[in-house]
């Protein structure tokens, strides 16, 4: 005898890459996230942001949690529940209909037997369970109103077994009574094997047992006596959910009708052994819910269980792809359930979902800090920095008037170093460095050098030259609460990050200090910078920064001292003797006094300044054109969008102020 089954053992997925799938797109990944640690998120929530939202063509967790309640619901609006009452009242009009027949064809037959016969099938209960209860009694005089009777029997035995053991409808369609004997033995063996683990003296030789003689009614290839009873009690309490989503008559209706499966009362009795230990066993399950059923297919009791549990299934994926649990995690994901409800596209999504977070936590792009948070990583910011500053340099060689020149730190006299030759780059070959480059690559793949050599674009360096002395830079950003209200956080962030990427990759003489300025003055990392959340704090002390600004120049006198400025308004706090800030608006004429004079400082060194102006504030406008006067400075007033461009355009002008300068693509 052979079951036809649909495997409902769950797990995680442990098969290799799906062929399928995806390249996993790691680059726009970390964009993503970037973007939202720079708006404010922490970078476990940013991360799990871009999960939920997925990428331009890939959906995410979202999506595959829309769609599992999409196809729930389908499963409540398509199916009803009373496919096995209308089977069996089927089989039995049949019956009557049949038997109807041969009592008119019997001439043979007396007249009181026929009538008396007549009253029995014309007065029949209208309850079908009834109905049937009734006539287990009844002679039959047509052959084929008996096997039509008989059938019903043989229907309620398999649907009351397929309840429990998947498959069991069809498997046992058309059995003979050593079938039956085998199902009934299974189903005491299997009583009894539960009923000693219950008391704890089963064996695992027991399990074996078993299931050398009774394997084939478990598809599933349960390994142990504890997978075996998930599997049947996943099953038993889908069957009790089933029952209970019934409407009272027709829970009714099948309790009485189940007394005539296999016309075995023996076999219920085992059955509801069955249930009972499997609902001590596993009380966890679900044995008492119910689902509302409202749609024109019906369902058999075996069907019926098998949507219910493929409800539960679609219950806990929904759960899975929460991700709102502690300790949730992608691979908690059961992707063969996911494959099984949704197709196996959407198994394929999940796992590079999965593969995505685990990348960017095993590959280094997230990190935790000493607090234990996650944080970017000193990776991923260069990446990102090198992202950022490509977006940079296409502004830039895109200004009317300007042309695209491609330069390593600036151009001149060779510095002595080298770097791999990326497309657009200009500058010489490092001629000895791309040979030896080339020879160990050959030798690397089993190829002999001597023979000749082929250059790849991957060998190939080029020579760094400098052209300019050392610079000293301070990027002062304002981080008053109006700029994040404004729309300038990101921006301002994206700026800081291009530039510092710019220094630290192509100009690596020159330091670069970063100052955040609000309510108070503060030296920042760009790790620190990227990941400042807004504050709903009062004041923008420029003061500050510029104090921190001058300590930072005085550490390196011999440099070129260069000021970038950028503000969205004026500013209306200063630092008091006592380390204090005193704040108010409009600002204090001592705020805009202490504020001017530390610029004068800064001016009578020779420093560099140009003011980044975001907003139309006229007061700001003022004020800048003000201070820039002072210094011999400069005012750009850019979007916030070109902020960017502007910073990185003004801190290569002020390196190559003594020579003709062009717009360039610095990417590193």
């Amino acid at each position: 005898m052979s079951l036809h089954h649909r495997s409902s053992k769950y797990g995680r997925y442990a098969g290799g890459p799906d062929p399928l799938a995806p390249p996993v797109d790691l680059a726009e990944a970390l964009d993503a996230i970037a973007e939202d640690v720079m708006a404010g998120y922490s970078p476990r929530h940013a991360l799990q942001e871009y999960l939920r939202r997925g990428g331009r063509d890939r959906e995410g967790l979202d999506d595959l949690a829309r769609r599992v309640q999409q196809r729930r619901s389908e499963l409540l609006s398509r199916h009803r529940l009373d496919g096995t009452l209308n089977e069996v009242k089927k089989l039995l009009d049949t019956a009557v209909l049949e038997e109807r027949k041969q009592l008119a064809r019997d001439a043979m037959m007396d007249n009181t037997d026929r009538a008396f016969r007549e009253m029995q099938l014309q007065n029949r209960p209208q309850s079908t369970a009834a109905a049937v209860n009734e006539l287990a009694s009844y002679d039959w005089q047509s052959s084929t109103a008996r096997e039509a009777y008989d059938r019903i029997k043989d229907l309620l035995g398999r649907e009351v077994l397929d309840q429990r053991f998947a498959g069991m409808k069809q498997a046992l369609e058309g059995a003979t009574e050593e079938d039956r004997a085998a199902v009934a033995e299974m189903l005491q063996d299997l009583n009894g094997l539960l009923d000693k683990h219950r008391r704890g003296e089963d064996t695992d030789a027991d399990f074996q047992e078993f299931m050398a003689k009774h394997g084939q009614f478990f598809p599933e290839n349960p390994q142990s006596v504890e997978e075996l009873i998930d599997a049947l009690a996943q099953r038993a309490a889908a069957a009790q959910r089933l029952m209970q989503s019934m409407s009272a008559e027709q829970r009714e209706e099948l309790m009485r009708l189940s007394a005539q499966a296999f016309g075995s009362p023996e076999l219920m009795a085992q059955l509801d052994q069955l249930d009972a230990s499997l609902q001590a066993l596993r009380p966890g399950e679900d044995w008492t819910g119910s689902e509302r059923f409202e749609g024109q297919e019906g369902l058999g009791l075996g069907d019926g269980t098998g949507v219910l549990q493929d409800i539960a299934e679609l219950d806990e994926l929904s759960e899975q792809l929460s991700q709102s649990y502690n300790g949730s995690h992608l691979d908690d994901l059961d992707l063969d359930a996911l494959a099984r409800q949704l197709g196996q596209n959407a198994a394929v999504t999940a796992r590079t979902l999965a593969d995505i977070e685990r990348a960017m936590q095993d590959g280094g792009y997230l990190r935790r800090g000493a607090d234990g948070d996650l944080r970017l990583s000193p990776q991923a910011m260069r990446r990102l920095g090198r992202s950022l500053l490509r977006d940079t340099a296409k502004q830039l060689s895109g200004r009317q008037g300007r042309r695209d020149t491609r330069m390593a730190g600036a151009a001149g006299e060779h510095t002595g170093s080298s770097r791999q030759w990326e497309f657009g780059d200009a500058e010489p070959w490092d001629v000895t460095r791309t040979i030896t480059n080339a020879i160990r690559r050959t030798m690397a793949d089993g190829g002999d050098p001597g023979r000749g050599l082929r250059l790849s674009a991957e060998d190939i360096e080029v020579a760094e030259t400098e052209a300019r002395t050392q610079a000293a830079v301070v990027l002062l950003v304002d981080v008053s609460f109006s700029m994040a209200a404004e729309g300038r956080w990101v921006p301002m962030k994206r700026t800081a990050l291009a530039l510092h990427h710019l220094v630290s990759s192509r100009f690596r003489g020159d330091r670069l200090q970063l100052v955040t300025f609000g309510r108070y003055a503060q030296n920042m990392d760009i790790g620190e910078l990227t990941a400042l959340a807004s504050r709903r704090e009062q004041g923008t002390n420029l003061h500050h920064g510029l104090l921190l600004a001058n300590r930072f120049f005085r550490r390196h006198p011999s440099m070129q001292h260069v000021l970038l400025v950028v503000t969205d308004g004026e500013p209306t706090a200063h630092l008091l003797p006592d380390g204090d800030s005193w704040f108010d608006y409009p600002p204090d004429p001592e705020t805009i006094r202490v504020t001017i004079a530390e610029l004068d400082r800064l001016g009578r060194a020779g420093t560099q300044a140009t003011f980044f102006r975001l907003g139309d504030d006229p007061g700001l406008e003022r004020f800048v054109q003000r201070m820039a006067r002072r210094v011999d400075g400069r005012v750009v007033a850019p979007e916030a969008g070109d902020l960017g461009a502007a910073v990185v355009g003004e801190y290569l002008r002020a390196h190559f102020r003594d020579r003709p300068y062009d717009d360039a693509d610095w990417v590193s």
